[in-house]
């Protein structure tokens, strides 16, 4: 965990992608889901950040240990993942990140799962989930480029907040692209 008396730094704020698939992490497939993320954030967010990327297997000791890393040791205000929320015997994300977190965001995963219902019956099959490890916000991602999207872009406007509220960086959107909510203060 990262101390509680930690200092917000002048640095810019540290940002984690991390696609976990066995094809791609063997060579076996380019690691487009991935590198769709990280397109999205570079185009949504105006703050300059620092990006700390993996492709990893499906494997929830190697995700749980990866999620550990990038908040406890890299500070990552954000991990998002992609891959490995399905049904399927080696889809294990949800569960490495339920491990590792103390705090379950289940609202992430309902909007995320009532979002890709209007493009697909199957989305019910899916198991996103987000949590809070420490000060790191952990978002769980579908694995196809156009799920990605669709999905980051429903819960992405809360996200800026999230992160002011454990104590995180501040994170701005570009509002012409994806504008983020703040409550009004006073």
């Amino acid at each position: 965990m990262i101390p509680a008396t930690a200092e917000k730094s002048a640095l810019p704020p540290k940002i984690g992608v991390l696609n976990i698939s066995d094809r791609a992490s063997a060579g076996v497939y380019a690691d487009t889901p991935g590198q769709a993320c990280v397109a999205l954030l570079r185009e949504w967010l105006s703050t300059p950040f620092a990006l700390e990327y993996r492709v990893i297997p499906d494997d929830r000791p190697t995700i749980e240990a990866e999620l550990r890393r990038l908040a406890d040791d890299v500070g990552c205000c954000l991990v998002v993942t992609t891959g490995g929320t399905g049904p399927a015997p080696r889809d294990v994300t949800p569960e490495a990140t339920v491990a590792v977190c103390e705090k379950i965001l289940p609202g992430f995963g309902e909007l995320m799962r009532a979002t890709s219902l209007r493009f697909v019956p199957t989305a019910i099959l899916s198991r996103q989930t987000a949590g809070i490890r420490g000060r790191t916000l952990i978002i769980n991602l579908p694995g196809r480029p156009k799920a990605i999207r669709e999905n980051l872009e429903a819960v992405f406007p809360a996200v800026p907040y999230c992160i002011d509220l454990i104590g995180g960086p501040r994170l701005e959107t570009d509002a012409a692209r994806l504008p983020s909510f703040r409550p009004p203060s006073g």
